[in-house]
Formats: structure tokens, C-alpha cells, sequence
């Protein structure tokens, strides 16, 4: 796998990715940047919620389980010293279907985060990873 990212200007940078897609980082403002796109540390964040909601999805689906939709949300606490790696990330999900089997589900979500999703597990490697689940059943 391989991507690109390049510096615009002041502190903007785009990356692209080999599947043809792009992004925009910005900085803070008060790093220089203008708020123009996600921040960096933000991206690794989102790429962590679309690699386990990604394996979620597809465990409950191959389960049988008629989900309609599948949310992320996820809280963190960073180092306050340099390097500022995450040293805790709460993952929540909120998983809407019909009938969904909450014991299905917490399986889902287990197998991801022990097994499946790839950012989570390099994440682990400085952060506390922790997660919940609730359903949402749509008559």
C-alpha cells in the first residue's frame, strides 16, 4: 500500500491515497495552520472507527443480522509530553437493525478489536483501547 502527501501551503497538506482518493490536513491555527482540513492525529482516530465499524458491518452481516446501520463514535486522551501518543481510546458503537441479537453484536465488536481491525491493534501499542455497544431497534 502506498500513498502521497503533499504540503500546499502554510500548514495545509493533501494526501492521496493509491485507491485515487484525496484529503486535506490542516494545523491549528495557533500551529500556523488555517483550519482547513482534519488534523493529522484526528485522521489516525477516523481510520481506527472505519477499520473496526468496516469489520463490524461485515461480521454481522455474514451473521445474518439485519443491520441497517452502524456508528462510530470514539473519545481519547493523548500524552501531554512529546510524542503525544494516544493513551486512551474509548470506542462506542451504535448499531441500528431489525432484531438485531445483542450477543451477536458484543462478538462482532470483540473480533474486531481482538483480532481483525489492524489500527486498533497498533494503536494498542501506546493506548488503552476500551469499547461498548449500544442497539438501536428499528421496528
Amino acid at each position: 500500500m502506498k500513498c502521497r502527501v503533499k504540503w500546499l501551503d502554510h500548514m495545509t497538506f493533501v494526501g492521496e491515497s493509491a485507491s485515487g482518493h484525496a484529503v486535506v490536513m490542516d494545523a491549528a491555527p495557533e500551529s500556523g495552520g488555517r483550519n482547513m482540513g482534519v488534523r493529522p492525529m484526528e485522521m489516525l482516530l477516523l481510520g481506527l472507527g472505519g477499520c473496526t465499524a468496516f469489520d463490524v458491518v461485515m461480521i454481522l452481516k455474514k451473521s445474518r443480522q439485519d443491520i441497517v446501520d452502524c456508528e462510530v463514535t470514539i473519545d481519547s486522551d493523548r500524552a501531554q509530553e512529546v510524542p503525544k501518543v494516544f493513551t486512551r481510546i474509548h470506542i462506542h458503537f451504535i448499531v441500528s437493525g431489525k432484531k438485531l441479537d445483542a450477543a451477536k453484536v458484543d462478538k462482532a465488536v470483540n473480533l474486531s478489536a481482538d483480532k481483525y481491525c489492524s489500527a486498533s491493534k497498533m494503536l494498542s501499542a501506546t493506548a488503552d483501547i476500551t469499547h461498548d455497544f449500544e442497539i438501536v431497534e428499528l421496528g
